[in-house]
């Protein structure tokens, strides 16, 4: 019987919540006529009609170095990089700058994963070399963010040994460019 009268209390204030805020959709705005009738619900000030706007006001595109100061090298968490650095917008660019082999430093590379799970097990098997050892030197090698889908990248050198226990990996989702900034 308590849970009854309790669930009819609950469903009644629900009810008369609802029908208070379709109430207040229609109710005069000061400084209008009692009977003008604005369509919509939310009659706040906030919003584009109260605040300068232009749809061509985009951010422009960005270039993010991979890794700052730290560049595309082994043993820097990449992930971490993403995280503070994003978001990341379509037709932003990642810069991957790292020395050409030599012999005082490992080579590097970029490859592209098909999905989450070899970006997890660093399964460089079905990825795609978007850049070979020697593209990251001078201005570094540039990839446009191009679509909205989820980005993972690894190094492939040493059968994904840099991907696996190097840290050299990370996934970036670009985003559409707000309309406003």
């Amino acid at each position: 019987m308590g849970f009854t009268s309790g669930l009819g209390v609950v469903t009644l204030l629900v009810l008369t919540a609802s029908l208070l805020a379709v109430g207040m959709a229609n109710r005069p705005i000061a400084g209008t006529p009692a009977n003008h009738w604005i369509p919509g619900f939310n009659h706040s000030i906030w919003g584009p009609r109260n605040n300068p706007f232009h749809p061509n006001n985009t951010r422009p595109p960005k270039k993010f170095i991979v890794g700052g100061s730290e560049r595309w090298r082994y043993g820097f968490n990449y992930t971490d990089w993403a995280l503070k650095n994003g978001p990341f917008y379509i037709n932003d660019t990642l810069v991957f700058k790292y020395d050409p082999p030599n012999s005082t430093t490992f080579p590097h590379s970029v490859y592209l994963l098909p999905n989450f799970g070899s970006f997890l097990t660093c399964d460089l098997s079905r990825a795609k070399q978007v850049a070979t050892v020697a593209q990251g030197g001078s201005k570094g090698f540039e990839f446009v963010l191009k679509n909205w889908w989820p980005h993972y990248f690894a190094c492939g050198e040493h059968n994904g040994l840099h991907c696996k226990e190097g840290m050299m990996k990370f996934s970036v989702m670009p985003l559409f460019r707000p309309c406003h900034g």
